[in-house]
């Protein structure tokens, strides 16, 4: 399916900025959506001159009236005569009368989507409610639809959404979670039921309306810095100053603020229609439980991260005693066996070292290799001098994948420079290539060094090291595992193909 910026470039020439404002129109739109009860269509003109639907939105608070995606539909001027006109509109246009769509009833309006920076209207918002059922409206109806109403001019207007900053990355507060609406002079107008049982949960035992919900909310937090921040917050978003330029401009209108009992999620959204202020909207969440959930799983994290640093240290301590052995050994085959097991301790130290400092448990293959190859240079036997690389990204795999596969390239590259190189002194290399996509990942270790014996078979090989490597490659990883000349030239190439998915 397209995205809207796909469409965008499809169907318009609209720059860069005011397509940035439609993106950010549709990240916002799901609050106009819930609080008209009502199903919201964006229409561009295209260069031929039809009108084109782009986006598509459903509220949560209603039933839809359009069951079929619209995305991409041509729309027919005799359906929606207000449609064309709001493209030379800066004010919503509304039908007088509801037309019948099947066996529902359908007041459309036409929203002009302004932008300062664009001559003209870039965009028209279809508002399309039910009123098959004609009913008297409660009060959370009618203070959302008086909400919705400010916030369509708005749109009209070009000052809704607001280039709002939010470096924390918090969620938006829906609607439904708690609606508050406050007046010009910051008195709360009406506040819904799950709004109030926010507040109760926070410490306030009393009414919220006809009080002043600045005061309110600081009242309740326990952090001075952020009761005086929410303060600020909501008397900004009231203010008769348009948009707001305090310190909420960089940070945005939206936090997460401590009380005595509870953690909620606050957002104000500014009302100022035609530049005038009526107040603003008040979303707030109770996150009490899931900050609970994050901060468990924020501890089981550090827990997971210290196992993987206590295993490295307890690791690199046997690795000490194995070396400090290997020194102290007079006989040549016991002192190869100990560096070898060296070798592979600190090789899988090296994983959980990396482990130890992740938060998804997942390792960079390629910082990995980068640090275990002069490692692996440094216990080599021999007099050769060898220069290993690594071209292409090997990239980052899970912990159950990268533990194997580390131990895989350890044992590879250690024969390699202990088998591969017998009597050669000079320009002894040894490459590491990979070639990955979403399935697989491919990995070539290739030297220039003396090639492999004359019928060999990996197979049936009995050394240690190549019979581990088969052993992981076929069980550990499901991959395949094969063996042969270089193709670039003198020398070996081992081929390792490893399932991702």
């Amino acid at each position: 399916m397209s995205t809207l910026a796909d469409l965008l470039a499809e169907h318009t020439t609209l720059s860069d900025a005011a397509a940035a404002h439609l993106q950010r129109l549709v990240a916002e739109w799901q609050l106009l959506a819930d609080l008209s009860f009502a199903d919201f269509l964006m229409s561009v003109r295209t260069e031929n001159g039809d009108i084109v639907t782009v986006a598509q939105c459903r509220p949560n608070t209603a039933s839809t009236v359009f069951p079929s995606d619209e995305v991409g539909r041509i729309a027919d001027p005799t359906v929606n005569r207000q449609l064309e006109r709001a493209f030379s509109a800066d004010r919503v246009l509304r039908d007088e009368d509801p037309k019948w769509l099947g066996a529902v009833a359908i007041r459309r309006e036409a929203v002009p989507v302004g932008f300062t920076d664009a001559d003209g209207v870039i965009a028209v918002l279809t508002r399309a409610i039910d009123l098959t059922h004609p009913r008297l409206p409660s009060p959370l109806e009618l203070a959302y639809q008086d909400s919705a109403n400010d916030l369509c001019q708005m749109v009209a207007d070009g000052s809704f959404p607001q280039l709002e900053g939010n470096p924390r990355g918090l969620s938006t507060p829906r609607a439904g979670d708690g609606f508050v609406r406050v007046d010009e002079n910051g008195m709360v107008v009406y506040a819904s039921p799950n709004a109030l049982s926010a507040f109760h949960r926070m410490g306030w035992t009393a009414e919220l309306t006809h009080t002043r919900l600045s005061e309110v909310a600081a009242s309740l937090l326990t952090d001075p810095f952020e009761s005086e921040d929410v303060a600020v917050m909501i008397d900004e978003a009231v203010g008769t100053s348009a948009p707001p330029t305090g310190p909420y401009r960089e940070v945005g209108m939206r936090m997460e603020a401590d009380a005595r009992r509870a953690t909620a999620l606050l957002r104000t959204v500014p009302l100022r229609p035609r530049g005038a202020s009526t107040g603003a909207v008040v979303l707030i969440r109770d996150v009490t439980e899931v900050k609970r959930r994050d901060l468990a799983l924020i501890s089981k994290d550090a827990t997971i991260r210290e196992i993987h640093h206590r295993v490295k240290n307890n690791l690199q301590s046997v690795s000490a005693l194995l070396r400090l052995q290997a020194r102290r050994t007079t006989n040549p085959e016991a002192r190869g066996a100990l560096t070898e097991a060296v070798r592979r301790v600190a090789s899988i130290a090296l994983v959980h070292e990396l482990l130890s400092g992740s938060v998804d448990e997942e390792v960079d293959l390629d910082e990995v290799v980068d640090r275990l190859v002069p490692i692996l240079v440094d216990v080599a036997s021999g007099d050769a001098t060898v220069r290993v690389t690594h071209r292409d990204r090997l990239g980052v795999l899970t912990a159950e994948l990268a533990m194997p596969l580390v131990m895989v390239l350890t044992e590879l590259i250690q024969n390699a420079i202990e088998h591969g190189f017998t009597g050669s002194t000079a320009d002894s290399e040894i490459e590491v290539v990979a070639d990955r996509d979403v399935r697989e990942l491919r990995i070539s270790v290739r030297d220039n060094g003396s090639g492999l014996p004359e019928g060999f078979d990996v197979a049936t090989s009995d050394r240690l090291g190549l019979q581990i490597v088969q052993t992981l490659v076929s069980i550990e990883l499901g991959g395949t595992l094969t063996m042969g000349p270089n193709p670039m030239g003198w020398g070996t190439e081992v081929n390792i193909v490893i399932p991702l998915r």
